[in-house]
C-alpha cells in the first residue's frame, strides 16, 4: 500500500466530496467554503476549477467533464470543457442551512443532506431526494448530514449524522425512493468522528474520520473495524474508489494552528499492489 499526496493547497480549508468518473477517468472534488469545484485528470495531472457563489459541497456526474454541483444557492451544471456554470434548480431549504454530502441512486435520484450554516444547529438538517423536478425529505432532523452509501443490491442505504458517532442503516425502496430506519450498525468510540463514506465491492464501508487522522474500513454486518489507513492530517473528510479499487481521500485544515499541515490535501492510496 502506498500513499501519494496528489494535490495540496495551503489556503484551502475544507476539501470534500471526491467522486471518480470511471468512464472518463476523472476525479471531481470540492473546496466547500471556497465554493470551488475541481476536475482532476490523474493521467495528465491537469487540475481545472470553477468557482460558484456560495459554499459548494458535492457533485454528481452527468457526462464527460460535465457535473451537477450542489451549492447553498442552488444546483449548477458545470462544464469543465468551457469552465462555465449554469443554474439548474434549487430545493426549498431553510436560509440558515447549506448542503453537505450527497449521492445519486441507481435510477438517477439526487440524494443530499443539509446542515446548519454559518453555524451548526442541532436537528436543523434533513436528507432530501430530488428527481425530475420534485423533492421530498427522506430523513428528518439531522445535525451534520454526512456519508451516504448504497449496498450493491440497492436495498440498503447507510447514512452518517456525524454528532451521533454512528452509522445508520435504512431499507431503501428503489421504486419510490423512500427509506425505513433499520438500526445503527457501527458506533465510533475513539478520537475520530465519522464523516464522508464510500462502499467497496464487498459492501464493506470505508469511513473518513474527522479528528481521527485516518480512513477506517468496517463490516456493517458485524459492526467491527477491519482496517485503518492513517494520514498526516487530523481531519479526514471523505473518500471514494477509482475503477481499480484504489482510494482517493480528501482532508481538511487541521484544528491545530501550529501544525505543519495547515491546508487541505487530496491523497491517492494504492490498495491493490
Amino acid at each position: 500500500m502506498t500513499k501519494n499526496l496528489i494535490y495540496f493547497s495551503q489556503s484551502a480549508e475544507l476539501f470534500e466530496g471526491p467522486i471518480f468518473d470511471s468512464k472518463y477517468q476523472l476525479l471531481y472534488f470540492v473546496s466547500i467554503l471556497d465554493a470551488l469545484v475541481y476536475c482532476y485528470n490523474p493521467n495528465t495531472k491537469e487540475i481545472l476549477s470553477v468557482k460558484l457563489d456560495s459554499p459548494t459541497s458535492n457533485v454528481y456526474i452527468i457526462s464527460e467533464k460535465v457535473v451537477l454541483a450542489a451549492s447553498k444557492n442552488g444546483f449548477y451544471e458545470i462544464d469543465f470543457k468551457t469552465l462555465k456554470a449554469t443554474f439548474k434548480f434549487q430545493i426549498d431549504i431553510a436560509s440558515n442551512v447549506r448542503y453537505n454530502d450527497g449521492i445519486e441512486d441507481a435510477v438517477g435520484r439526487y440524494i443530499i443532506g443539509t446542515m446548519g450554516y454559518p453555524e451548526v444547529i442541532s436537528g436543523i438538517g434533513n436528507v432530501y431526494s430530488y428527481h425530475k423536478g420534485t423533492s421530498q425529505i427522506i430523513i428528518k432532523n439531522t445535525t451534520i448530514s454526512n456519508g451516504l452509501a448504497f449496498t450493491a443490491d440497492n436495498k440498503s442505504l447507510y447514512f452518517i449524522d456525524t454528532p451521533t458517532n454512528k452509522v445508520a442503516k435504512y431499507n431503501y425502496d428503489l421504486k419510490t425512493g423512500q427509506v425505513e430506519f433499520v438500526n445503527n450498525v457501527i458506533e465510533f468510540k475513539g478520537d475520530g468522528s465519522p464523516d464522508g463514506m464510500c462502499i467497496d465491492k464487498d459492501d464493506m464501508l470505508w469511513i473518513a474520520e474527522w479528528g481521527g487522522s485516518c480512513v477506517s474500513q468496517w463490516n456493517p454486518l458485524t459492526g467491527k473495524k477491519i482496517n485503518e489507513i492513517t494520514l498526516p492530517f487530523t481531519n479526514v473528510t471523505s473518500c471514494c474508489f477509482d475503477d481499480e479499487s484504489n482510494l482517493y481521500i480528501t482532508t481538511a485544515k487541521n484544528d491545530n494552528k501550529l501544525s505543519s499541515n495547515n491546508g487541505s490535501g487530496l491523497f491517492h492510496i494504492k490498495l491493490n499492489q
